[in-house]
């Protein structure tokens, strides 16, 4: 098998994969006959032939795949007026602390947010694919800590956490997870509702969601920190 055929293999497959494509599963697919180095070369190649069209190659954590560039989102998605699920502010602002401080304790990320968490909303995140539990700390109760997935990076576009912008603030860490979801398409400008948008509905025995921790009105709005 040449380099040229090599190439136009990798190109099909990645092409019609309904997942990203690893390094190994591209070695499997060209039979052994290129190690991982070469295989990075021709991908490399790859995204420098799809340089100048719609559609870049780009390495997520869970692989390699093909996928539309951000300045062509708005057209595709006259195609499907579907949208993905509708997030609160609360939810995002959760997911950047997770994010940015993994691993985490619901705890931990009330402290941070100055408010209680509603189990629905951590539900929701799980539900979702981009958070999961990956351990107990070992202190009294054993409670989970929280990290994200391997599908958070995917629909980031990112490879590794490395990858995340360096924020200092929580108000410009959720920003910046919100900004990089928006431009991957994994929600939608109208997702980050206003902060009286009302959260998910408690858990039976629950506190409302996202009520500051302080505070006996159960239908007060947020304080955001």
């Amino acid at each position: 098998m040449n380099t040229a055929q090599a190439k136009r293999i990798l190109e099909t497959a990645l092409i019609c994969a309904s997942e990203p494509l690893s390094v190994a599963a591209m070695r499997t697919l060209l039979g052994d006959v290129l190690n991982a180095d070469s295989i990075k070369l021709l991908l490399a190649e790859l995204q420098d032939d799809w340089a100048q069209r719609g559609v870049e190659l780009v390495g997520v954590a869970s692989g390699w795949r093909f996928q539309s560039r951000p300045e062509m989102r708005e057209y595709l998605e006259r195609l499907n007026p579907e949208r993905p699920p509708r997030y609160t502010r609360a939810a995002l602002e959760t997911l950047a602390i997770i994010a940015y401080r993994q691993p985490v304790t619901r705890g931990d990320m009330e402290d941070i947010r100055g408010v209680t968490i509603n189990t629905q909303l951590l539900k929701q995140l799980e539900d979702r694919g981009w958070v999961e539990v990956i351990g107990h700390r070992e202190t009294v109760g054993r409670p989970g800590l929280y990290a994200t997935t391997r599908q958070f990076l995917d629909d980031l576009g990112l490879a590794s956490l490395a990858q995340l912008p360096v924020l200092e603030t929580p108000t410009e860490q959720t920003a910046g997870i919100f900004d990089a979801l928006e431009a991957a398409g994994a929600i939608t400008g109208a997702e980050a509702q206003a902060e009286t948008e009302t959260a998910p509905p408690p858990a039976q025995g629950e506190p409302a969601a996202d009520q500051p921790n302080d505070s006996p009105a159960a239908d007060e709005q947020e304080q955001q920190p």
